[in-house]
């Protein structure tokens, strides 16, 4: 009896020290978070959201890139890859196609835009951060040598002159144009000498004039720089109520946010003078 009783304790006392030694199989070990020492979520690759063993950022980035911006954004990518190693593509089309994708979280890394599509992007829950890297503004546009001596906004009005415009149902440029004009009492005179000719892309203001089908138009800074060889910009005051601001967006469903922020900061450094250089300024 004796025995029996101290089996039955020496069993107790032994499942007691197991227990308080974290022997019970019941209770596993709870594994770190996602990303905290060394562990990965499931599909994560060693080089998602990260850089290379070169240091530089390993994934290839894909910005949606306004059409009226492609110039300075080729430019600025040559830079950002020739400089860190890291590798974007663009994919050019008009703000108002590349919206639909942002507002899915369907398509891109980053978003290349100005006003009111930046604050569109954050009123989608798209928004991870923004660098503003310049200014789109009206500028009024004429043919080489301006021989019908445009000199303002109102001079638009003038009878018989052939006019191009910017389509507001397409256009920030074209719905501050049209603001002005009805501010100025010019909206009809004006809009009589464009007939047929509101358009949807800013090359299309720009094409007519430069082959002499149309005398004047109105169309962004940074794409009538692009022209200066075809057509003259002329010297005017600002009169628009707002101003317009050209923002890179990081987009906050990327699965890439390293290298969406090596990009950020990279344009905050040289994105500016860039954009500069290709007259985005006011």
């Amino acid at each position: 009896m004796l025995d029996a009783s101290r089996s039955r304790a020496l069993i107790v006392l032994g499942f007691a020290l197991a227990v308080a030694a974290g022997c019970s199989p019941s209770q596993p070990p709870t594994p770190p978070p996602s990303g905290v020492g060394g562990q990965r979520a499931a599909g994560e690759s060693a080089t998602d959201g990260g850089a290379s063993a070169t240091g530089a950022p390993s994934a290839e980035l894909t910005i949606l890139c306004g059409g009226s911006f492609r110039e300075p954004m080729e430019q600025l990518v040559a830079q950002y890859e020739e400089k860190t190693g890291g590798k974007a593509v663009l994919s050019f089309g008009q703000s108002e196609d590349h919206l639909p994708k942002v507002k899915m979280k369907a398509a891109g890394d980053l978003f290349v835009s100005h006003d009111p599509y930046v604050q569109y992007t954050v009123d989608a829950g798209a928004m991870r951060r923004w660098v503003q890297v310049g200014y789109v503004a009206p500028v009024l546009v004429v043919g080489k040598g301006n021989p019908r001596k445009i000199a303002k906004i109102e001079d638009l009005a003038q009878p018989d002159l052939k006019v191009v415009l910017p389509n507001p149902e397409y256009s920030t440029c074209g719905e501050m144009v049209f603001k002005l004009l009805e501010k100025k009492g010019i909206k009809e005179a004006v809009l009589g000498n464009v007939g047929n000719a509101l358009v949807r892309s800013h090359s299309e203001v720009a094409t007519p004039i430069a082959l002499g089908h149309r005398e004047a138009g109105i169309m962004w800074n940074g794409v009538a720089h692009n022209w200066l060889g075809k057509l003259d910009i002329v010297p005017a005051p600002y009169e628009y109520d707002d101003e317009v601001r050209v923002g890179i967006m990081g987009l906050s469903y990327s699965k890439h946010p390293a290298e969406v922020e090596a990009f950020l900061k990279f344009a905050e450094e040289h994105g500016p003078k860039v954009f500069e250089e290709f007259g985005y300024v006011k």
